[in-house]
Formats: structure tokens, C-alpha cells, sequence
């Protein structure tokens, strides 16, 4: 089961160092070159969500692997990650070149009230991938350069510099139209349904009373993979012969079963940290399922 990938995991995968500010009241940013980045000794990037968001700029061939969609990457790409949306990339060349910048919502929360979502490019439905041209090339490389150059200055206000190149390279790349050059997966129902799987096991295991499983329904996974709910219902049931529902349902009878045996936890404690409001609709479920009461199965 994999998790959200922290600042912290990042620094210790990419750079084996953290930086002093990763808490600062002002949010988190960083910029830096690809080649920096990459080598003999470089792991590789695990599909996952992280916690923070991301933008990126590489020349090379690769494939990106995004929400549900896998998109073939080549010459200079422009990309926005979201820290809502899993992704990892396939790297199909070692001659990878560019930069990247990460940053988290606190960052941008001053500038822009209603949070990062706002901008087309970070929304659910959201097309993350922009093919750049030679002279979009060198504008998107000079904003980097410059935000390389300010992170290491001294300056008050440099912070508001770097939300202001940050914000032109956004506008910059919604002037240009992104890249439909889709690179279908081999077998994209399946696809769709490893995401499903993988999003739903990260909520597990339920480890303390006050953690809560939140991924409740075909419609809340549908809306954090950006797919319509029938599309997503249609490629798990077709791919596995039973519905989102019944896999949701199934792993949320799995986890019941392993707090009710191995934990000391009330009935009503497990009921609401599995998402279920009142005792009732708890006691409800597991009896569909089971044929008896939580208590009775506790007692056996």
C-alpha cells in the first residue's frame, strides 16, 4: 500500500538533504534542474498522490502516467501536477533535461483566497500536459532560470517574486492549447482499475480511532480520478466482473473484521472511523454482509 508522498519523502529521495524551512508560515517552494535530479543512483518515482504541488518542464521521451490517463511525452513538455491526482512517469530515454518546481497550497494561499483548484490547470478536469515549441522553450527555461537565480538571493521579498513567475508560467501555458497526443495503455480498463484499487487500499489500515475513510463511494473515487462515475463503474465491472460498490464494500467488511478481532475499540468508534455516521448504518451494513452483528461476530 502505497501513501501520499510527503516534502519530506522528496527531499530524502531526490537530494538526500532537508531543507530549514519546510514548516515556514508562508508555505514551501523550491526549484531545481532535472539533471540534478537524475542518475545511476536515482529511484524510481512511485505512482502515488503527494502533498504538495509541481511543475515541470522536461525534454525527452517519456510517458506519464496520470490519474487514469497515460500520455506519451515528447521533445519539451510542460507539465502541472495537482497534490489531488497520483502520477509517475516512464522514462523512455536517459538524456532528460529541464527543471521542475514544487510548492505547497500555503504558499499561494495570500495571493489567491480560494486555493490553488482555481487555476484551470490544477482543476479535477484539469489537462495537465503542454508541448512546447523552440520558442516557448526558451520563455518557459527563462522563468526557471530567473527562479533558480532568486531562490539563493537574500532578498526581502523574494517569495513574491517567485509566486509572480510562477503565476506567469501558468497564464503563459494557458495561452497554448495542451497536448492531446494520448499514448493509450495496453489495456486501459485495467489501468483504471489498478488506480481505483490503489487509491482504496492507501485509506487502510485503519490504525487509530480518529483516522476516518473518507473514499466512500463509485462517485467520490470517480471525482478524485477526473472520469465520469459510469466510465469508472463500467471499467471495474468489466475488468473484474463485480461493481465499484461491491469492492468498496468488501474492503470495508475486511477492515471491520480486523478491528472488531485485534482492537479493543467500541462498536461505535469503528463504525465512524469507517465512515459510518450513526452505530445503526454500521450495525446495518455488517449484518447485510455477514448475517450477524458486529458484537455477535466480536464474541465468536
Amino acid at each position: 500500500m502505497s501513501k501520499a508522498e510527503t516534502l519530506e519523502d522528496f527531499y530524502q529521495k531526490k537530494v538526500n538533504w532537508l531543507p530549514n524551512n519546510l514548516q515556514q508560515n508562508i508555505g514551501h517552494f523550491n526549484v531545481f534542474r532535472i539533471e540534478d535530479c537524475i542518475g545511476p543512483n536515482a529511484k524510481q518515482v512511485i505512482y502515488s498522490r503527494r502533498t504538495f504541488y509541481k511543475i515541470s518542464m522536461m525534454r525527452g521521451d517519456n510517458i506519464i502516467h496520470y490519474a487514469d490517463k497515460s500520455i506519451k511525452l515528447s521533445g519539451t513538455t510542460l507539465m502541472f501536477f495537482s497534490a489531488m491526482v497520483p502520477y509517475t512517469f516512464e522514462h523512455m530515454s536517459d538524456d532528460r533535461t529541464g527543471f521542475f518546481c514544487i510548492f505547497t497550497e500555503e504558499f499561494f494561499l495570500e495571493k489567491f483566497r480560494a486555493g490553488l483548484s482555481e487555476f484551470p490547470v490544477f482543476g479535477l478536469n484539469a489537462k495537465p500536459v503542454y508541448a512546447l515549441n523552440d520558442e516557448q522553450d526558451a520563455y518557459v527555461t527563462a522563468l526557471f532560470q530567473k527562479m533558480l537565480t532568486e531562490i539563493n538571493t537574500e532578498y526581502a521579498f523574494k517569495y513574491d517574486l517567485l509566486r509572480n513567475y510562477v503565476t506567469e508560467l501558468i497564464y503563459y501555458a494557458l495561452k497554448t492549447e495542451p497536448s492531446e497526443n494520448v499514448y493509450k495503455h495496453v489495456d486501459a480498463k485495467s489501468r483504471i482499475t489498478s488506480v481505483f484499487t490503489e487509491l482504496l487500499e492507501r485509506q487502510f489500515p485503519i490504525e487509530t480511532p480518529s483516522q476516518r475513510f473518507s473514499l466512500r463511494s463509485a462517485n467520490d473515487f470517480a471525482q478524485r480520478l477526473s472520469v465520469h462515475v459510469n466510465h469508472l463503474n463500467r471499467a471495474i465491472r468489466e475488468t473484474t466482473g463485480k461493481t465499484t460498490t461491491d469492492h468498496i464494500a468488501d474492503r470495508l467488511l475486511s477492515e471491520a473484521k480486523s478491528l472488531l478481532r485485534h482492537t479493543d475499540w467500541n462498536i461505535s468508534e469503528i463504525g465512524y472511523c469507517l465512515g459510518f455516521e450513526e452505530p445503526t448504518h454500521f450495525n446495518n451494513f455488517f449484518k447485510k454482509q455477514t448475517r450477524q452483528t458486529p458484537s455477535s461476530f466480536r464474541n465468536v
